[in-house]
């Protein structure tokens, strides 16, 4: 079961998680960039090896999971899981036509049949176990924290050096103390997104700090650029998207820009796939890739490339043996 899964997450985080994960379903939408979306037909295994290759969904524009670089090609950790994948069934890396997606989408291209798999950083849920299956979990992400580095370790930028659009948002004076920790926090102002799983975490977590509700994540960053915050909370992953920004001039000025060593919730990412007996064996070879790439650390190599926090999935799935048990025992049980 789930709960299984979040118990044994809380004790390999230890003292870095401090609350139990509070999931919702998402309900904004992003922006799509690149290709229209093309008609698909999901199918078994044996029939995506006939066709020569797979259809995935992804995100292409939350860097550093799913992003459109420089030269307008793809890239990001999910992208480099789905040609892992690709490699692994067919021997090619190229063998992937990729389906980007808003959030909103991401379950219904799976329920739709119109993808064969979602890789489009979708947070494993009961709620959403009930609409789809999952993989087992190949990255953990959580709430955390971005923050305005120290200021011994800012280099001085002038405002001719920064893109135009930022000439209006040189970097604030620091604070007498500089943000570090949690604890530095307490009485400070956070940004959160509104209707997020978030807003919880850090209402709970920091219960003296001054909450900023916020629409967008660009609202989220202009206050803290501004410094009218003191921090941003939303998804690790998101976050680490900013502070090392990727082919992303823009976003420059938040180089300057730390996250805060804490993580304050659990929640798994994983693989969606549709529901039925007929992707058994589709189901069985994601899960046993994944698995792999945990034993040989491919994923946890490429966790780092990207600049992504480490999880502990990978001890998870030291100790228990057999990591997809409890998860999805009978992948096409659920459905009927």
């Amino acid at each position: 079961m789930l709960r299984k899964l979040m118990a044994i997450l809380s004790m390999g985080l230890g003292a870095q998680l401090l609350l139990p994960p509070i999931f919702v379903v998402p309900v904004s939408t992003d922006n799509l960039l690149g290709q229209p979306m093309q008609a698909a037909i999901a199918a078994e295994l044996s029939d995506i090896r006939d066709r020569g290759y797979i259809i995935v969904g992804i995100k292409n524009n939350r860097p550093p999971l799913g992003f459109i670089d420089t030269d307008g090609n793809l890239a990001g950790f999910e992208v480099d899981i789905a040609r892992r994948l690709a490699t692994d069934i067919f021997g090619d890396e190229n063998a992937v036509q990729f389906v980007p997606l808003s959030n909103v989408d991401r379950l219904n291209a799976v329920l739709d049949e119109r993808v064969d798999i979602a890789i489009a950083a979708i947070t494993l849920t009961e709620p959403r176990r009930r609409l789809v299956n999952f993989s087992d979990p190949y990255y953990l992400d959580g709430t955390a924290f971005l923050v305005r580095a120290p200021a011994e370790a800012l280099p001085q930028i002038a405002a001719a050096d920064l893109p135009e659009p930022n000439r209006s948002e040189q970097r604030p004076e620091q604070r007498a103390v500089d943000i570090q920790t949690l604890n530095d926090l307490r009485l400070g102002k956070v940004a959160v997104l509104n209707r997020s799983s978030s807003m919880a975490h850090v209402r709970y977590i920091l219960p003296g700090a001054h909450i900023v509700g916020v629409d967008t994540y660009r609202d989220g960053q202009t206050l803290l650029s501004n410094g009218s915050v003191d921090a941003f909370a939303c998804d690790a992953s998101v976050l680490t998207g900013w502070a090392h920004p990727q082919d992303a001039p823009v976003e420059r000025v938040l180089a300057d820009y730390e996250l805060l060593p804490n993580v304050i919730s659990a929640e798994p990412l994983a693989v969606a796939l549709p529901k039925g007996t007929q992707y058994n064996d589709l189901q069985t070879t994601v899960n046993q890739s994944i698995r792999r790439w945990y034993a040989e650390e491919w994923l946890q190599e490429r966790a780092k490339f990207w600049a992504l926090p480490s999880g502990i999935l990978s001890d998870f799935l030291d100790a228990e043996g057999d990591p997809g048990e409890g998860l999805d025992s009978e992948p096409g049980s659920a459905s009927e």
